[in-house]
């Protein structure tokens, strides 16, 4: 089956249209700075180099027309068209193929991520109108998640404020997790029970999953809840927004822009939020750099263990997305840190570089490390063919 996976963010539209049988890429790329004066045009086909170009993207609807008339003329059949979605709220724990209530539900949860459900659902709009015989499924970041126990996933906040306002632990990169989750046991088999999920970027979360079910993870009601990130702070005292709000006399709005745009790698190497850069510097011994990482180190380490306790032990461990693939030098530390535990990384394998899945740990070691490059768009196009195919 070809589909095409559609992630719209809040001024960006990535796609990719792809084989879900063969995992041929027939054609990929993005619209940049939508609805700002100037924006980018960037496509890629059949294997070739991405051209750029100029263009002006008023809105998602304008970019979406833009990427099917560009994949129109290559002239390869569309089957069903994926969509991810940030957040789907209390309503969904699956994928689902969208119809009126459908969009009507991704809608009424957007205030929980409004940078991303609005244009996310504009994308929709426009592929369910132009051309309606074709199906939509949207993929939620957050449905893996809600197997998450009660007693995990619920704030202790009274009552009636949870319960009007939907407030709990939803999390995201659900389906990143996912995917780490399914190559592991395609992978390892019955040797996989208890899985840390370790998505690694510059948005950071992890995941307890046992036999397939998501147990816990570190992002919260946002995704601003967890682990250090590239700008965002990770887990506060949430009294701190009282405080900043109080005595520095700061806004919501600047407070929100402060702790999900001007914290994390950001703030503390006051430098750049690229984690290339930052660890290049804390090779040449630059403090700041140093302590951006001795940070994220020991959030990961604590909340990993956290995350360990929760599903009662561990035998497997995979590593994701731009640090985690990347930086042996993170692997490493991290696996030092649970030595004890009998986590042992065979040093060679962690440094190699490449796109396959692979064991990074020793042959002895009683757990397994993995590094599984994740791949979000084929687990969407997946959950596609699934759905399309039960109807």
């Amino acid at each position: 089956m070809n589909v095409l996976v559609v992630n719209a963010g809040s001024s960006s539209l990535k796609y990719q249209l792809l084989d879900t049988e063969s995992r041929e890429v027939f054609a990929k790329g993005n619209c940049e700075c939508i609805g700002q004066d100037k924006g980018i045009f960037g496509h890629a086909e059949l294997g070739g180099d991405k051209v750029k170009e100029d263009a002006v993207f008023p809105d998602h609807k304008t970019a979406i027309s833009l990427v099917l008339k560009t994949l129109n003329e290559l002239d390869i059949s569309i089957d069903g068209i994926g969509h991810r979605i940030v957040q789907g709220g209390w309503y969904f724990d699956d994928s689902v193929i969208v119809d009126d209530d459908a969009m009507a539900k991704i809608l009424e949860v957007a205030p929980l991520a409004p940078l991303h459900n609005y244009c996310e659902a504009e994308a929709i709009d426009y592929c369910r109108s132009a051309f309606p015989e074709l199906p939509n499924v949207a993929v939620f970041d957050t449905s893996f998640h809600m197997t998450i126990p009660e007693c995990a996933h619920t704030y202790a906040l009274p009552k009636d404020i949870r319960e009007k306002f939907h407030i709990r632990k939803y999390g995201a990169h659900g389906t990143s997790h996912r995917y780490e989750w399914m190559r592991a046991h395609e992978i390892l088999g019955d040797k996989v029970h208890r899985l840390l999920s370790c998505h690694l970027g510059n948005g950071c979360s992890l995941a307890a999953i046992v036999d397939g079910y998501c147990m816990d993870t570190t992002m919260g009601l946002t995704p601003l809840d967890g682990l250090m990130m590239g700008t965002r702070c990770g887990s506060i005292d949430p009294a701190t927004v009282c405080y900043l709000q109080r005595e520095g006399g700061y806004t919501y709005d600047e407070v929100d822009d402060i702790m999900n745009k001007r914290s994390g790698f950001l703030a503390m190497s006051e430098l750049t939020n690229d984690v290339r850069v930052i660890r290049d510097r804390a090779t040449e011994g630059d403090p700041k750099c140093l302590m951006a990482f001795d940070m994220f180190g020991y959030r990961l380490v604590t909340m990993a263990g956290a995350m360990i306790a929760g599903m009662g032990g561990l035998d497997t461990i995979s590593f994701a997305a731009g640090i985690g693939e990347n930086d042996p030098t993170t692997r490493k530390a991290f696996c030092d840190m649970f030595e004890w535990f009998g986590v042992h990384i065979d040093l060679a394998r962690n440094e190699i570089r490449s796109d396959e899945p692979r064991i990074i740990s020793t042959d002895d070691s009683p757990i397994r490390v993995m590094v599984i490059p994740t791949d979000e768009e084929y687990m969407i196009a997946l959950d596609v063919k699934r759905l399309v195919e039960a109807r």
